[in-house]
């Protein structure tokens, strides 16, 4: 018999002379003796004893050595079970009643309990948590805990809810419990408030940030906190410090405490460089304010102190044009580095400067993108039959009789007759001459008589269709507040005066003109409310010269034109109609003789009918888009960069019988681009 066999028995053995009697306790102890055992022998045999149903996985093979020279409970057999698989590589996945056995590199993928059911599995069955931080960042913590997790098994952080996902051993996930608890608590260093009494709380938490590099955040680190952070509550004029550590709040303190001191006088003078508002705007903000909203009036109580007259080296003097609510307060914009000059005491100061850093904030941008669709059809027809008999009776005289009823060019009988190979107009023409005729009274300019075609019979069918479909999407972008102009187009000139002078006169003649901007114009002014909604000052104008035949004979040029003025309010990224025209035209003449030209099917021998319908349809469509920060604007600016590239892509030309394939020239990815000068 094997070894593995016999020890199976011997362990059976052990197994039912150590069976508690009937009657006995459930508690009974059991002693285990096990060596070289199979191990699927030995999961059916605790299986029998535990009341336990087991689930194998085919490739759960070898032996297992288990020793118990004391006995143990049907419990604690379970958890020596669990331990010897996992010593070989396998791990047991707890379910609704039963327990799966797998290699342990697949146990992580199984349905393995969470929760409440994984706080009381067993310690060595497989187990899934999840760990909400409170106060540490999950993404960093990871790394930490990442070397304590078996190397089979699986942990990650979730940023989202700053939570931490583990699946391994239950004895393994609950030690791991304990650490996390340990490292995620509140920073030890209490947050604290520093009042201060002199200097600007606005300009001390700058300065500071500028010097500790503990308040800025890693690059290193995206999305981490920095070790300490500073507020400023402009209101009592003090600094909210938190840091990590008590060492860096002393630290911090002490330095603002130390700046915190006296200026050097009542009068002191401050320089305050803003970031993105305009200075001229701000100082004249200021002004109003310390005039009591009578800003225009304020350059009569200027007081200029004695070190600021006569700038050296041209500047402006600070002092000019500025205003004052006392006598020592003056403010003065200095426009080449949009900075604020401010001479004023202390509490004025400090008030000034909360008011300035309430302004000085980045402004939205505001992307506009327009669209104006024309579509224009058009149908003409013409049918008709002119007809006419002359003959010459001598003595210079002739008679004719016949029909003429177009006025078109090239249209009516007489018009041809004069001359059919040049004058004949469009569509198909019909005619029939037989020999000429001379006009009465007409000579040309050698004195003979005008002799023209005797063109006798002209039928004309026309039949003409036209679309157009016109699409124009002018885009702008602009500030907050703005106003943005595009213009496409042409500059026409107009003739708006003539001078001929009389005869004999040695004035040269001349003619004045004005030219004005053809094609698109978009004019807006856009307003963003705190809700997110844009409010839309526009003013669009379509125009065009006109191509109509019709009116070719006028005195000037003649332009299309389609305006629009409108104040709307659009949501951000929304599309918003702006106007539009519906037109449906439709002109019908006949031309007949009458009596005759009511004969049915004969009359269209004496009639000349012409039909015209235009049908235009003009809409214009408008979409803001709320660009608050450099991402968005970058965003848009390499979309709008990525369809140019790919248009020029499309213009490459293949290779065509003797002709090369002429390749198309592109503009770099916008990668490249933003490391070289534009048109490289």
């Amino acid at each position: 018999m094997a070894r593995g066999a016999l020890a199976s028995l011997t362990f059976a053995a052990l197994l039912a002379a150590a069976a508690p009697p009937p009657g006995a306790p459930d508690e009974e102890k059991i002693t285990v003796n096990f060596v070289n055992a199979d191990i699927q022998s030995v999961i059916k045999t605790v299986g029998q004893h535990t009341g336990k149903n087991f689930i194998l996985d085919p490739r759960v093979t070898g032996t297992v050595n288990i020793i118990s020279d004391h006995p143990v409970s049907k419990d604690m057999l379970y958890r020596i079970l669990l331990s010897a698989l996992r010593v070989q590589g396998y791990a047991a996945v707890e379910g609704d009643g039963f327990v799966k056995i797998v290699p342990e590199a697949e146990a992580k993928s199984s349905a393995v309990p969470m929760g409440e059911q994984a706080a009381r599995a067993a310690g060595d069955s497989i187990v899934t948590q999840v760990f909400v931080l409170q106060n540490e960042n999950a993404v960093q913590l990871v790394p930490v805990l990442r070397p304590l997790v078996t190397a089979n098994n699986f942990i990650a952080a979730y940023p989202n809810n700053n939570a931490i996902v583990i699946t391994d051993y239950a004895s393994n996930v609950r030690r791991i419990q304990r650490i996390v608890e340990s490292i995620d608590r509140p920073s030890g260093s209490d947050v604290e408030i520093i009042r201060l009494q002199n200097a600007s709380a606005i300009d001390i938490a700058q300065m500071i940030q500028r010097v500790v590099p503990e308040t800025n955040v890693s690059p290193n680190a995206p999305g981490s906190l920095p070790k300490a952070a500073i507020a400023v509550d402009a209101r009592t004029n003090s600094l909210v410090v938190r840091a990590d550590n008590g060492p860096l709040m002393h630290h911090i303190k002490a330095l603002a405490l130390g700046l915190d001191t006296p200026g050097a006088g009542s009068g002191n003078i401050y320089t305050v460089f803003l970031r993105n508002a305009e200075a001229t705007r701000i100082a004249d903000t200021l002004r109003g304010l310390l005039a009591g909203g009578e800003g225009s009036h304020a350059a009569a109580s200027l007081t200029v102190p004695a070190g600021m007259q006569g700038a050296p080296g041209g500047a402006p003097s600070p002092a000019a044009g500025a205003a004052t609510a006392t006598p020592a307060s003056v403010i003065q914009a200095y426009p080449p580095t949009n900075s604020i000059i401010i001479s004023a005491p202390e509490p004025v100061y400090r008030n000034l400067r909360s008011v300035i850093d309430a302004l000085d904030q980045r402004r939205a941008q505001v992307y506009i993108e327009a669209l104006i669709v024309e579509v224009t059809t058009g149908l003409a027809s013409e049918f008709g039959v002119q007809w006419n008999a002359g003959h010459n009776i001598g003595n210079g005289q002739s008679l004719f009789a016949g029909t003429n009823f177009s006025t078109t060019a090239g249209a009516n009988i007489l018009g041809l007759a004069a001359n059919p190979l040049t004058n004949i107009g469009q569509g198909l023409n019909l005619g029939i001459i037989k020999g000429s005729i001379t006009i009465p009274g007409l000579v040309d300019a050698n004195g003979n008589p005008v002799t023209i075609p005797n063109l006798q019979l002209l039928a004309r069918a026309l039949e003409g269709t036209s679309d157009a479909n016109v699409l124009s999407t002018p885009n702008v972008l602009t500030l907050d507040n703005e106003q943005a102009k595009i213009v496409v187009g042409q500059n026409v000139p107009f003739i708006t005066g003539t001078y001929t002078p009389v005869a004999g006169s040695a004035v040269t003649p001349f003619q004045t003109i004005e030219r004005k901007d053809i094609g698109l114009t978009l004019q807006v002014t856009p307003q963003v409310s705190e809700a997110g909604a844009v409010k839309l000052k526009i003013f669009q104008e379509v125009s065009s010269v006109t191509t109509d035949k019709a009116l070719v004979q006028s005195a000037d040029i003649i332009t299309n034109k389609r305006s629009l003025e409108s104040t709307v309010l659009v949501d951000d990224g929304e599309i918003v109609v702006l106007g539009g025209l519906i037109q449906d035209d439709q002109e019908s003449s006949v031309d007949k003789v009458p009596v005759l030209g009511n004969i049915p099917f004969l009359g269209s021998l004496f009639k000349y009918d012409s039909r015209t319908h235009k049908r235009t349809n003009l809409m214009i469509f408008l979409r803001p888009v709320v660009l608050k920060d450099e991402k968005a604007a970058s965003a848009v600016t390499g979309d709008r960069y990525d369809y140019i590239r790919n248009l020029q892509g499309e213009m490459g030309l293949p290779a065509s019988g003797l002709l090369p394939p002429r390749p198309a020239k592109q503009l770099p990815p916008l990668d490249e681009a933003r490391k070289k000068p534009l048109g490289e």
